[in-house]
């Protein structure tokens, strides 16, 4: 049963495997009291007391609704606006007698919109349904009563069960690790559902249970499992195994979460503790931060502008309406006699004028409701959703290397993509590939490596003052030592080319010793996992970091190959000094692991000579304090060769060694041994101070360079972003030497950009951190960064009247002092005059913090962008999440309102599907009010004209139909096709994009200058129809018009009138757009004929009126060519004025091609508001 296991491997033996054995600790001391009450027990389904407890099962469900709570769950959901609030007032109060219309009119458009609403909503939640049922209909190996393991769906598992898990393979619950084809109960595992993390993590298995192996071992295992109650944190569990009458204190590490995946182990076996909503990965499951687009929020404020109108004008109509009606008994005589006021009821009552006043108020509550589009929000929301499709299938975001396209997680946001004022940036995996490759290396103080990096390139243009041109990412020059690359297949990892030392040449190297010590160390000195390939025999491996991976795999290309990690041994295929190939195993002793406070990773080896050794790598600012002084023989020159790595963008390690004596070796063993079996709250600081002993006096032997490279295309977008008036801030973790040279080669700093940097890395402050007064390194630090920041305002004022243009760097220690709450400002003040902004050795923390002063203190959209766990903050602050998917894992993705591939797509995400949504949505928006602006008024008029009767114009069904069949399919047609220009263009002239960030299409006066267009149309409409044709002949007989016909030509005038409104409006028609606008108007007719074809007591005023009273005359079709003519005529002058004489940047570049020379580049677009684009160079602006 047992299968593979490696009974040959016990990784525990090292001190990195053996930490991970739990030991009692205080909080052992809970179990059983209120938080630490669970009971598990495994592998026993009959026990009555595992019966009593009744643990929830693994069914899963992530979705919104159920059956049975959907209908009334997303009705309070939908009433939640409160634009359908007024509606379902509306609708209830329209079955009394104060309706001006039939309550069936009113609830069927509340019923259409809703509905369509509710069905979005299920099908998202359907959607939902699907993924679950998938996970929870998974297989997975449990062991039954017939004491042999079968297989079972996810969703039955309960807690207790014994599974097994092979390599690959999800794990379905929270596990207890019991054993693993290792033979000590070593298994890996990969968190990146869970952290985004791809590195991989050793877990282990207590002893007492690492040698259950086989289907009679688990027949007779039976346990006890008390630990803590299901909880969200994903780094700590607390619990005790009782087996064999024995009880063994329990840890994170052994236990497997739900979701996480087995990796590099043939299979473990586990028990179940948490199922199902108890599991942690279930327990993190939290919504995101609700986001709302700045439109959406503006466009709230028009309804409740419409709101105020509607209240307005009901009030003035009322007002009137009893004015009337109290005038109608005029020294007791009736006024209008023919009304029978004398006969009338309480809704006309000349004796109780102000009680009908108010009633009549609240009948034009309803009337005028028609100002407010039902139809608007699930308008917009289809709109949106197809929006999110076209993003998702835009083969020029698809990335074919990873078969990644680019995917909008949220709809809300597509407009708000149109508007980005600021980026926010992380570098490593976002501006970088996150693909480490050794690049370069300094050995004895010799430096080795020929090629040059993206940023040596950029140095050099700036050296000679050369054009930004850009170099594709992949692209290498040479040395002129005759190292040019090797004509075979590139190695991921390794892209050092010097001949002095590859292909055995080393041996020849005068310091040939020092580079044979030097690939050992890069060998030896690692957590790698060799995972040989059965078939072809190649060697890959699986390291917890690109840059180890890297360090490996060039130590093999160099002639030291890693190949086998047995029991506490690594073994080599290396060349010996005469350049033969010799096998060689080191016994591991020790591995000292990196952490973020050590800086540095050890491992303690005996070689096949008997000798132990203590081969070390770390950062430079700890390692160089470490060496012996004997040991800096190169220490000069490695120092010159590291600043010249930093410069040139590389990452870098030092690599050092010493001889350990056996007596010193074993008195220094003794205490690190007690140290990591302390079970006091100080363990880990005894660990690492045991450890850094140790890591003394040591021999300096080189340094490494490794490259991120830049995706491709890099330098390209940043520039294009430049250009459209986009600030670019990059906030990263490295070195501010290495940053600011990625800077230059990503053109996110340019040739003649003046730099302002703020920095804490001064002799006072570092000689104040040496005597460790931290109140004083505090205030001296606080001082110094508000200076540093005014002299760098000073420094922006003295050159305000000269073109040249500022980069500001700052780094992490400078970035707590300047985000304090006195200080925050004036940072944001000088960084927003500033072309570019660099933040060096940014802490996660500190990327959200920027992000938040960003967005609060300049209150424009932001956007940030990243790719890890730790861009996480960052992404949630910010307006816009955008999560890169690349090789950290899938957390910062699956954090994001978009997600993309590579960086490059940012320009097309932004500057093409951006601007296009943003000036959809807004036009759409504007449309949809001016076009309820002049229903509703028309409405008004006619009441108004009928002595404020409360009487409607138009039948009840042609007001139902308005918003819902007749005006609504052109608009959702503009908001999913129109473009101002073609998405080439948009690329072309990036500054277009600026009429989203000033907001030029949604501003105050374009939705004012929309509204008014809405009550002038409203006007010529219903003044103009009147004036032609009452008391004119109408029919064959002589008859005027009557109030049937009147109602018919003024709607037939709304309708051609708002379509062809946005025929106007339409920049780009296709086939579609014609369908909708005038099947929209031959819906209307075809409509009347049929709705007038029925009972007149279901028509009413309907009854036959196009086919007998209409069509048949001639006035009725002139008086709507007029009208609509007359309708259109003032918005068609005003756009042929701003067109010619105050264009904005579409209407340059539509009218440039139109003449066929919009491919010149001479032309410049005006800036809108006399806004400087502080990221421009002379001639970027382009139209």
């Amino acid at each position: 049963m047992s299968g593979g296991r490696k009974k040959g491997i016990h990784l525990s033996k090292l001190y990195s495997f053996s930490c991970f054995h739990s030991s009692f600790r205080d909080e052992h001391a809970q179990i059983g009291q209120k938080g630490y009450s669970r009971v598990v027990h495994c592998n026993d389904p009959d026990n009555l007391e595992a019966v009593r407890l009744n643990y929830r099962g693994n069914y899963v469900s992530t979705t919104k609704y159920t059956a049975v709570n959907f209908i009334p769950k997303s009705l309070f959901e939908q009433f939640r606006r409160v634009a359908n609030i007024y509606f379902l007032v509306v609708a209830c109060v329209s079955f009394s007698p104060l309706a001006p219309y039939s309550a069936l009119s009113v609830l069927a458009p509340l019923v259409v919109v809703i509905g369509v609403t509710m069905a979005k909503e299920g099908v998202e939640d359907w959607r939902r349904r699907k993924q679950d049922i998938e996970a929870n209909n998974r297989k997975v190996k449990v062991f039954g009563r017939n004491h042999s393991f079968h297989e079972t769906r996810w969703k039955k598992l309960r807690v207790g069960d014994l599974v097994k898990v092979s390599k690959d393979e999800f794990f379905p619950a929270d596990l207890l690790l019991l054993s693993s084809s290792y033979g000590d109960g070593i298994c890996y595992v990969e968190t990146m559902n869970l952290d985004g993390e791809t590195n991989l993590k050793p877990k282990h298995a207590l002893e007492v249970t690492a040698s259950l192996q086989d289907e009679n071992s688990f027949q007779k295992f039976k346990a006890v499992i008390k630990c803590a109650d299901p909880n969200e944190d994903l780094y700590s569990f607390v619990g005790t195994l009782s087996y064999d009458d024995q009880q063994y204190p329990l840890s994170l590490q052994q236990i497997l979460l739900r979701d996480s995946k087995l990796r590099n182990s043939e299979y473990i076996y586990g028990v179940v503790v948490f199922t199902g909503h108890e599991t942690k990965v279930m327990q993190n499951a939290t919504d995101p931060p609700s986001k709302r687009s700045k439109i959406e929020k503006k466009m709230s404020k028009i309804v409740y502008f419409l709101f105020s109108t509607l209240i307005l004008i009901s009030f003035i109509g009322s007002f009137f309406f009893g004015s009337e009606t109290k005038n109608d008994i005029h020294g007791g005589k009736y006024t209008r006699w023919y009304l029978r006021p004398d006969d009338a009821t309480v809704f006309y009552d000349s004796k109780r004028a102000s009680l009908a006043a108010f009633l009549h108020f609240l009948t034009g509550l309803m009337l005028y409701g028609y100002l407010i589009p039902i139809s608007l929000y699930v308008s917009i929301e289809i709109v949106k959703v197809l929006q999110s499709i076209f993003i998702n299938q835009d083969q020029d975001m698809y990335f074919e290397e990873t078969d990644r396209p680019a995917h909008a997680h949220t709809s809300n946001l597509n407009e708000e993509l149109g508007q980005v004022d600021t980026i926010l940036s992380d570098k490593t995996g976002t501006l970088t590939c996150n693909s480490m490759d050794f690049v370069k290396c300094s050995i004895a103080g010799i430096a080795y490596g020929h090629g040059r990096t993206e940023v040596e390139m950029a140095l050099e243009r700036r050296k000679r003052d050369g054009p930004p041109e850009v170099c594709d990412a992949s692209s290498k020059i040479l040395g002129s030592k005759g190292d040019v690359a090797d004509s075979g297949k590139s190695i991921k990892g390794f892209n050092f080319r010097d001949v002095r030392i590859m292909n055995g040449q080393w041996v020849n190297e005068p310091h040939s010793d020092a580079i044979q010590k030097f690939f050992r160390v890069l060998a030896l000195c690692h957590m790698a996992i060799p995972d040989v390939n059965k078939e072809s025999g190649e060697i890959s491996y699986e390291a917890e970091s690109p840059d180890e991976a890297a360090f490996v795999i060039a130590a093999r290309e160099l002639g030291f190959e890693f190949f086998e990690r047995t029991q506490s041994s690594i073994s080599l295929h290396e060349l010996d000094s005469s350049g033969k190939k010799v096998d060689r195993s080191y016994k591991l002793l020790q591995v000292l692991e990196f952490t973020s406070n050590r800086k540095r990773m050890s491992v303690i080896v005996r070689n096949p000579e008997n000798q132990l050794l203590i081969l070390c790598k770390g950062a430079d600012s700890v390692m160089f304090e470490r060496l012996s002084e004997d040991g800096r023989l190169f220490e000069a020159r490695t120092k010159d060769h590291i600043n010249k790595y930093a410069e040139a963008g590389l990452r870098t390690l030092v690599v050092a060694y010493r001889e350990l004596g056996e007596e010193e070796y074993q008195l220094w063993e003794e205490e690190f041994v007690k140290a990591k079996t302390s079970v006091s709250a100080d363990r880990d600081a005894l660990v690492d101070a045991a450890a850094d002993k140790i890591e003394r006096n040591l021999i300096l032997i080189g340094a490494t360079a490794v490259e991120d490279k830049l995706q491709k295309g890099v330098p390209e977008c940043i520039d294009k972003l430049a250009k459209a008036g986009i600030k670019i801030w990059v906030l990263t973790g490295d070195k501010m030497e290495t940053a600011v040279n990625i800077g230059y080669a990503c053109s996110l700093l340019r040739q003649g950009m003046k730099q302002i940097v703020i920095t804490l890395d001064s002799p006072d402050i570092n000689a104040l951190e040496k005597k460790g007064d931290k109140e004083a390194i505090a205030k001296a630090s606080s001082e110094s960064v508000t200076k540093q920041i005014r002299e760098g305002q000073s420094q922006l004022n003295s050159a305000k009247e000269s073109s040249v243009m500022f980069g500001l760097i700052i780094d992490g220690k400078s970035l707590d002092f300047a985000l304090k709450k006195n200080v925050d400002k004036s940072l944001l003040e000088l960084a927003n005059n500033c072309a570019s902004v660099i933040c060096c050795r940014s802490s996660p923390k500190q990327k959200a913090l920027v992000t938040r002063l960003v967005k609060r203190g300049k209150g424009k959209t932001t956007l940030a962008i990243g790719d890890g766990a730790n861009d996480v903050g960052m992404l949630q602050e910010a307006d816009i999440g955008v999560g890169i998917s690349g090789v950290e894992g899938t957390q910062a993705v699956m954090s994001s309102d978009f997600s993309i591939a590579q960086f490059r797509f940012l320009e097309r995400l932004l500057l093409v599907h951006g601007h296009w949504c943003y000036r959809r949505i807004a036009t759409m928006i504007c449309y949809f009010f001016y076009k309820n602006v002049t229903f509703g008024f028309t409405l008004f008029w006619f009441e108004a004209y009928a002595s404020f009767s409360g009487q409607p114009a138009y039948n009840d069904w042609y007001m139902s139909f308005y918003n819902v069949f007749f005006t609504s399919l052109p608009v959702i047609a503009l908001g999913v096709f129109d473009q101002d220009v073609s998405a080439r263009l948009c690329l072309k002239y990036p500054l277009l994009y600026q009429e989203g960030v000033q907001n030029i299409l949604f501003s105050c006066a374009r939705k004012l200058s929309w509204l008014v267009n809405g009550v002038i149309s409203s006007m010529m409409i219903f003044f103009i129809t009147t004036t032609s044709m009452i008391d004119q002949p109408f029919r064959k007989d002589g008859q005027v018009i009557d109030y049937e016909v009147l109602g018919v030509t003024m709607y037939t005038c709304v309708v051609w009138a708002v379509n062809c409104q946005m025929a106007l409006s339409i920049n780009y028609f296709t086939w579609i757009h014609h369908f909708f606008i005038w099947g929209s108007i031959a819906l209307w007719y075809a409509f009347l004929v049929i709705y007038g074809l029925l009972s007149p007591t279901v028509s009413t005023t309907a009854y036959q009126v196009l086919v007998e009273a209409c069509a048949p005359s001639p006035f009725y079709w002139l008086a709507t060519l007029l009208v609509v003519v007359s309708t259109l005529l003032p918005y068609f002058c005003y756009k042929a004025f701003q067109t010619w004489f105050q264009p904005m940047y579409h209407d340059i570049i539509q009218r440039r091609q139109s003449e066929g020379s919009e491919a010149a580049t001479s032309i410049e677009l005006p800036v809108k508001n006399k806004r400087q684009n502080p990221k421009e160079r002379p001639g970027d602006r382009q139209s």
